[in-house]
């Protein structure tokens, strides 16, 4: 008898545990792929094996696979074993900090473009009518929009009102002759393969570029996640560049996964997707330590150290509309506060 079937890579990771626990509930069987590399990129504080553990034991039809994406055998094996049951992949596994990416850009391009690769290939060989939702990053624009004639106010960078851009970016920008970091290139890759792969082969592939996503099971660590990492920092945050006013759009990671079940639902091949908190859910680094002061009762102590990170955006929201207008029913449920209550609970 035939089973209906979700593989969920990065399964273990922020957007992987949430996909897991919503799917589960839809499908049969929830197959999650994932190695806990994020415990050899970030240390212990990066690791998901807890999350691993937990989402292993409290969900009943899931079945966990510590499969590399790299590892192209063993997705064979995956694939070839479900094959036509397999009818939802979601592709969150990636290395996801462009820092880390520029000491190790050989391996951060086999694991977020090469892997996504495979992972494609297993599609078009063994569950072609299935459906793909490829996680990429707000990165693949590079940091063309840092060219914009930002106003600063007290706190924070911002747009004036009559920008193009003001209520959030949007998927017309271009994509090139700018600085993305080895991070962004990678991402970048494996959005464009994604999109090809719809277009050439007909298959029903669709591309996320979220900026900031959070939540509770984030294991935010310095280099990646930064809502996360400054609620349960422990020493002096570090701040890096723009005065600490460089703004960032945050999106509950439960919100993108109903985001992706519209999707599934009704598939658009090969369209792209900005996708975020957007305005309402937007703030500088130096508000959110103010905000997380505010709701935690903790002091923030930080440091805001002059040099930027290599390839960082100044200002970031998404707009969310294109998506919006093709998926009317979606919408963002998740606040800026009730996100960082819900972090610092998780402590």
């Amino acid at each position: 008898m035939s089973k209906k079937i979700a593989i969920i890579t990065g399964s273990g990771g922020l957007v992987g545990v949430e996909s897991v626990r919503f799917f589960a509930q839809h499908f049969d069987l929830i197959i999650g792929i994932d190695n806990d590399s994020r415990g050899y990129f970030f240390g212990p504080a990066g690791s998901v094996s807890k999350n691993i553990e937990s989402i292993s034991n409290e969900i009943e039809n899931y079945v966990h696979y510590p499969i590399d994406i790299r590892d192209k055998k063993r997705l064979n094996n995956l694939f070839i074993k479900y094959k036509t049951d397999i009818q939802l992949i979601i592709n969150a596994a990636a290395q996801p900090s462009h820092d880390w990416s520029g000491r190790y850009p050989i391996e951060d391009f086999e694991i977020n473009a090469v892997g996504a690769l495979n992972v494609l290939e297993e599609m078009r060989n063994n569950c072609p009518a299935a459906v793909f939702i490829q996680l990429s990053s707000s990165k693949v624009y590079g940091d063309n929009m840092n060219t914009f004639n930002f106003i600063e106010t007290d706190t924070r960078y911002e747009l004036e009102e009559n920008h193009k851009y003001f209520f959030g970016f949007t998927e017309d920008m271009a994509i090139d002759q700018s600085l993305h970091s080895p991070y962004g290139a990678s991402k970048l890759a494996s959005d464009i393969m994604c999109q090809e792969y719809a277009r050439y082969y007909g298959l029903n592939v669709g591309i996320f570029r979220p900026n900031c996503i959070t939540g509770g099971p984030h294991s935010g660590v310095e280099l990646h996640g930064f809502l996360s990492y400054m609620v349960k920092c422990k020493t002096t945050y570090n701040v890096f560049g723009f005065k600490g006013k460089q703004v960032r759009d945050n999106i509950h990671a439960r919100d993108l996964i109903l985001a992706f079940f519209e999707y599934y639902k009704n598939p658009k091949a090969g369209e792209v997707y900005n996708i975020g908190g957007g305005r309402e859910n937007s703030c500088s680094i130096i508000e959110a330590l103010a905000l997380v002061e505010k709701l935690t009762l903790r002091k923030s102590d930080y440091k805001i150290i002059e040099d930027p990170r290599v390839g960082d955006h100044i200002w970031w929201v998404s707009n969310n509309q294109k998506f919006k207008s093709h998926y009317p029913n979606w919408k963002i449920n998740i606040g800026l506060e009730e996100i960082i209550n819900e972090i610092n609970q998780s402590i």
